[in-house]
Protein backbone atom coordinates (compact mmCIF):
# COMPACT_ATOMS: atom_id res chain seq x y z
CA UNK A 1 0.00 0.00 0.00
CA UNK A 2 2.96 2.34 0.92
CA UNK A 3 0.87 5.53 1.95
CA UNK A 4 1.54 8.08 3.98
CA UNK A 5 -1.70 8.36 6.38
CA UNK A 6 -2.67 12.24 7.49
CA UNK A 7 -4.48 12.60 10.56
CA UNK A 8 -7.68 12.81 8.43
CA UNK A 9 -7.20 9.44 6.89
CA UNK A 10 -7.86 8.09 10.35
CA UNK A 11 -11.44 6.77 11.32
CA UNK A 12 -12.49 5.27 14.52
CA UNK A 13 -14.35 2.57 14.58
CA UNK A 14 -17.33 3.75 15.12
CA UNK A 15 -17.08 5.72 11.77
CA UNK A 16 -16.62 2.64 9.71
CA UNK A 17 -19.79 0.88 11.81
CA UNK A 18 -22.05 4.00 11.30
CA UNK A 19 -22.26 4.25 7.71
CA UNK A 20 -23.20 0.44 7.77
CA UNK A 21 -26.03 0.10 10.31
CA UNK A 22 -23.24 -2.28 11.97
CA UNK A 23 -21.58 -2.17 15.15
CA UNK A 24 -18.33 -1.16 16.12
CA UNK A 25 -17.73 -4.87 17.56
CA UNK A 26 -18.54 -5.82 14.40
CA UNK A 27 -16.45 -4.08 12.80
CA UNK A 28 -13.45 -5.04 15.10
CA UNK A 29 -14.98 -8.62 14.87
CA UNK A 30 -14.42 -8.16 10.72
CA UNK A 31 -10.79 -7.08 11.70
CA UNK A 32 -9.77 -10.00 13.87
CA UNK A 33 -11.31 -12.65 11.24
CA UNK A 34 -9.42 -11.12 8.37
CA UNK A 35 -12.00 -9.86 6.67
CA UNK A 36 -10.33 -6.18 7.12
CA UNK A 37 -6.77 -5.78 7.20
CA UNK A 38 -4.86 -5.34 10.44
CA UNK A 39 -5.82 -1.71 11.99
CA UNK A 40 -2.93 0.35 13.48
CA UNK A 41 -3.21 1.30 16.69
CA UNK A 42 -2.70 4.80 18.61
CA UNK A 43 0.29 4.77 21.41
CA UNK A 44 -2.82 3.97 23.88
CA UNK A 45 -3.69 0.70 22.34
CA UNK A 46 -7.13 2.01 20.32
CA UNK A 47 -7.52 1.19 17.00
CA UNK A 48 -7.66 3.32 13.97
CA UNK A 49 -8.75 2.79 10.30
CA UNK A 50 -8.08 4.22 7.24
CA UNK A 51 -9.78 4.76 4.01
CA UNK A 52 -9.02 1.56 2.53
CA UNK A 53 -10.82 -0.19 5.24
CA UNK A 54 -13.87 1.59 4.59
CA UNK A 55 -13.46 0.33 0.76
CA UNK A 56 -12.74 -3.49 2.19
CA UNK A 57 -15.88 -3.43 4.27
CA UNK A 58 -18.25 -1.91 1.59
CA UNK A 59 -16.52 -4.75 -0.42
CA UNK A 60 -17.46 -7.68 1.73
CA UNK A 61 -21.03 -6.40 2.57
CA UNK A 62 -21.23 -5.76 -1.45
CA UNK A 63 -19.84 -9.58 -1.46
CA UNK A 64 -22.50 -11.26 1.34
CA UNK A 65 -25.51 -10.97 -0.66
CA UNK A 66 -24.33 -12.93 -3.85
CA UNK A 67 -21.94 -15.09 -2.27
CA UNK A 68 -22.74 -15.68 0.86
CA UNK A 69 -21.36 -14.61 4.27
CA UNK A 70 -18.79 -17.79 4.70
CA UNK A 71 -17.74 -17.32 0.79
CA UNK A 72 -17.23 -13.69 1.33
CA UNK A 73 -15.32 -13.85 4.29
CA UNK A 74 -13.15 -16.54 2.66
CA UNK A 75 -12.75 -14.49 -0.35
CA UNK A 76 -11.47 -11.06 1.83
CA UNK A 77 -9.66 -13.05 4.04
CA UNK A 78 -7.35 -14.29 0.59
CA UNK A 79 -7.17 -10.68 -0.73
CA UNK A 80 -6.15 -9.42 2.53
CA UNK A 81 -3.46 -12.34 2.76
CA UNK A 82 -2.29 -11.53 -0.65
CA UNK A 83 -3.70 -14.82 -2.51
CA UNK A 84 -5.89 -12.69 -5.33
CA UNK A 85 -5.59 -16.21 -7.34
CA UNK A 86 -7.52 -17.61 -4.18
CA UNK A 87 -10.04 -15.12 -4.12
CA UNK A 88 -10.64 -15.64 -7.49
CA UNK A 89 -11.09 -19.60 -7.05
CA UNK A 90 -13.76 -19.01 -4.84
CA UNK A 91 -15.77 -16.45 -6.42
CA UNK A 92 -15.51 -18.74 -9.57
CA UNK A 93 -17.47 -21.47 -7.19
CA UNK A 94 -19.67 -19.41 -6.20
CA UNK A 95 -20.78 -18.41 -10.05
CA UNK A 96 -20.68 -21.99 -10.54
CA UNK A 97 -23.28 -22.80 -7.62
CA UNK A 98 -25.26 -20.02 -9.31
CA UNK A 99 -25.18 -21.79 -12.79
CA UNK A 100 -26.15 -25.24 -11.20
CA UNK A 101 -29.12 -23.88 -9.32
CA UNK A 102 -30.46 -22.54 -12.97
CA UNK A 103 -29.91 -25.69 -14.29
CA UNK A 104 -31.38 -27.25 -11.12
CA UNK A 105 -34.76 -24.80 -11.95
CA UNK A 106 -34.41 -26.15 -15.58
CA UNK A 107 -34.80 -29.46 -14.53
CA UNK A 108 -37.77 -28.92 -12.56
CA UNK A 109 -39.18 -26.78 -15.49
CA UNK A 110 -38.87 -29.71 -17.75
CA UNK A 111 -40.59 -32.35 -15.18
CA UNK A 112 -43.20 -30.37 -14.29
CA UNK A 113 -43.70 -30.23 -18.48
CA UNK A 114 -43.35 -33.84 -18.03
CA UNK A 115 -45.95 -33.86 -15.80
CA UNK A 116 -48.97 -32.98 -18.42
CA UNK A 117 -48.59 -36.38 -20.15
CA UNK A 118 -48.27 -38.13 -16.73
CA UNK A 119 -52.15 -39.21 -15.84
CA UNK A 120 -52.99 -38.10 -12.23
CA UNK A 121 -54.06 -40.59 -9.69
CA UNK A 122 -56.13 -40.68 -6.75
CA UNK A 123 -54.96 -42.83 -3.91
CA UNK A 124 -57.62 -45.24 -2.71
CA UNK A 125 -58.27 -49.02 -2.24
CA UNK A 126 -57.56 -49.82 -6.33
CA UNK A 127 -54.70 -51.84 -7.29
CA UNK A 128 -51.44 -49.52 -8.53
CA UNK A 129 -49.30 -50.69 -11.10
CA UNK A 130 -46.38 -52.27 -10.00
CA UNK A 131 -43.68 -49.93 -8.75
CA UNK A 132 -39.79 -50.05 -7.47
CA UNK A 133 -38.91 -50.67 -4.14
CA UNK A 134 -36.78 -48.16 -2.12
CA UNK A 135 -33.17 -48.30 -2.51
CA UNK A 136 -33.75 -48.61 -6.76
CA UNK A 137 -35.44 -45.30 -6.39
CA UNK A 138 -32.84 -43.83 -3.93
CA UNK A 139 -29.92 -44.91 -6.35
CA UNK A 140 -32.05 -43.18 -8.81
CA UNK A 141 -32.18 -39.60 -7.32
CA UNK A 142 -28.93 -40.51 -5.78
CA UNK A 143 -30.11 -39.91 -2.39
CA UNK A 144 -30.00 -42.46 0.91
CA UNK A 145 -32.73 -44.60 1.27
CA UNK A 146 -33.81 -42.84 4.65
CA UNK A 147 -34.24 -39.30 2.87
CA UNK A 148 -37.36 -41.10 0.67
CA UNK A 149 -38.24 -42.32 4.71
CA UNK A 150 -38.52 -38.66 5.79
CA UNK A 151 -39.80 -37.49 2.58
CA UNK A 152 -42.82 -39.95 3.29
CA UNK A 153 -42.83 -38.68 6.90
CA UNK A 154 -43.53 -34.88 5.70
CA UNK A 155 -46.11 -36.19 3.44
CA UNK A 156 -44.35 -35.74 0.38
CA UNK A 157 -44.66 -39.28 -0.75
CA UNK A 158 -46.93 -42.23 -0.50
CA UNK A 159 -45.77 -45.38 -1.18
CA UNK A 160 -47.63 -48.51 -1.07
CA UNK A 161 -46.70 -51.73 0.86
CA UNK A 162 -45.87 -54.97 -0.42
CA UNK A 163 -48.61 -57.46 1.10
CA UNK A 164 -46.16 -60.27 1.50
CA UNK A 165 -43.18 -58.33 2.44
CA UNK A 166 -44.14 -55.32 3.79
CA UNK A 167 -41.66 -53.17 2.21
CA UNK A 168 -42.46 -49.72 0.30
CA UNK A 169 -43.24 -50.20 -3.51
CA UNK A 170 -43.01 -47.13 -5.80
CA UNK A 171 -45.34 -46.44 -8.61
CA UNK A 172 -44.39 -44.49 -11.68
CA UNK A 173 -46.94 -41.28 -10.20
CA UNK A 174 -44.83 -42.11 -6.83
CA UNK A 175 -41.50 -41.61 -8.53
CA UNK A 176 -42.76 -38.34 -10.28
CA UNK A 177 -43.27 -37.04 -6.68
CA UNK A 178 -39.75 -38.21 -5.49
CA UNK A 179 -37.94 -36.68 -8.27
CA UNK A 180 -40.27 -33.39 -8.03
CA UNK A 181 -39.44 -33.39 -4.49
CA UNK A 182 -35.47 -33.86 -5.07
CA UNK A 183 -35.60 -31.15 -7.39
CA UNK A 184 -37.52 -28.49 -5.31
CA UNK A 185 -35.49 -28.95 -2.00
CA UNK A 186 -32.32 -28.98 -4.65
CA UNK A 187 -33.65 -25.24 -5.24
CA UNK A 188 -33.69 -24.48 -1.38
CA UNK A 189 -37.38 -24.78 -0.52
CA UNK A 190 -37.92 -26.56 2.55
CA UNK A 191 -39.86 -29.65 3.07
CA UNK A 192 -43.09 -27.89 4.97
CA UNK A 193 -43.34 -25.61 1.33
CA UNK A 194 -42.76 -28.70 -0.41
CA UNK A 195 -45.79 -31.03 0.96
CA UNK A 196 -48.62 -28.94 -0.13
CA UNK A 197 -47.82 -28.27 -3.40
CA UNK A 198 -47.20 -32.20 -4.22
CA UNK A 199 -50.40 -32.68 -2.26
CA UNK A 200 -52.09 -30.32 -4.84
CA UNK A 201 -50.60 -31.33 -7.92
CA UNK A 202 -51.75 -34.53 -6.67
CA UNK A 203 -55.53 -33.95 -5.66
CA UNK A 204 -55.77 -30.68 -9.33
CA UNK A 205 -53.63 -33.20 -11.88
CA UNK A 206 -51.88 -30.05 -12.34
CA UNK A 207 -48.70 -28.05 -11.78
CA UNK A 208 -50.30 -24.84 -11.24
CA UNK A 209 -49.76 -24.43 -7.47
CA UNK A 210 -45.88 -24.59 -8.40
CA UNK A 211 -45.96 -21.76 -10.70
CA UNK A 212 -45.67 -19.31 -7.26
CA UNK A 213 -42.85 -20.73 -6.23
CA UNK A 214 -40.45 -21.38 -9.58
CA UNK A 215 -41.54 -17.37 -10.11
CA UNK A 216 -39.75 -16.78 -6.84
CA UNK A 217 -37.16 -19.38 -7.76
CA UNK A 218 -36.41 -17.41 -10.87
CA UNK A 219 -36.37 -14.39 -9.08
CA UNK A 220 -34.11 -15.04 -6.23
CA UNK A 221 -31.74 -16.52 -8.80
CA UNK A 222 -31.68 -13.34 -10.67
CA UNK A 223 -31.26 -11.60 -7.73
CA UNK A 224 -28.28 -13.75 -6.60
CA UNK A 225 -26.79 -12.82 -9.72
CA UNK A 226 -26.84 -9.21 -9.58
CA UNK A 227 -25.55 -9.13 -6.23
CA UNK A 228 -22.25 -11.01 -7.75
CA UNK A 229 -22.16 -8.42 -9.98
CA UNK A 230 -21.98 -5.49 -7.14
CA UNK A 231 -19.78 -7.59 -5.02
CA UNK A 232 -17.51 -7.79 -8.17
CA UNK A 233 -17.68 -4.14 -8.82
CA UNK A 234 -16.64 -3.31 -4.72
CA UNK A 235 -14.26 -5.74 -4.22
CA UNK A 236 -12.39 -4.64 -7.75
CA UNK A 237 -12.32 -1.05 -5.91
CA UNK A 238 -10.93 -2.24 -3.39
CA UNK A 239 -8.08 -4.47 -5.44
CA UNK A 240 -7.28 -1.27 -7.27
CA UNK A 241 -6.70 0.95 -3.78
CA UNK A 242 -4.99 -1.59 -2.35
CA UNK A 243 -2.46 -1.45 -5.04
Amino acid sequence: MGRNLQSDDRLRPVDLARGHGLSTQAVRNYEEAGVLPAAARTPHGYRTYTPLHATALRAFLALVPGHGHRTAASVMRAVNEGAADEAFRLIDESHARLLDDRRTLQAVEAALRGLGSTTAYAPGPGPRPAGRFIGPLARELGVRPATLRKWERAGLLNPRRDPRTGYRVYGEADARDARLAHQLRRGGHPLEQIAPLIAQVRAAGGTEPLEAALRDWHGRLSARGRAMLTGAAELEAYLRERG
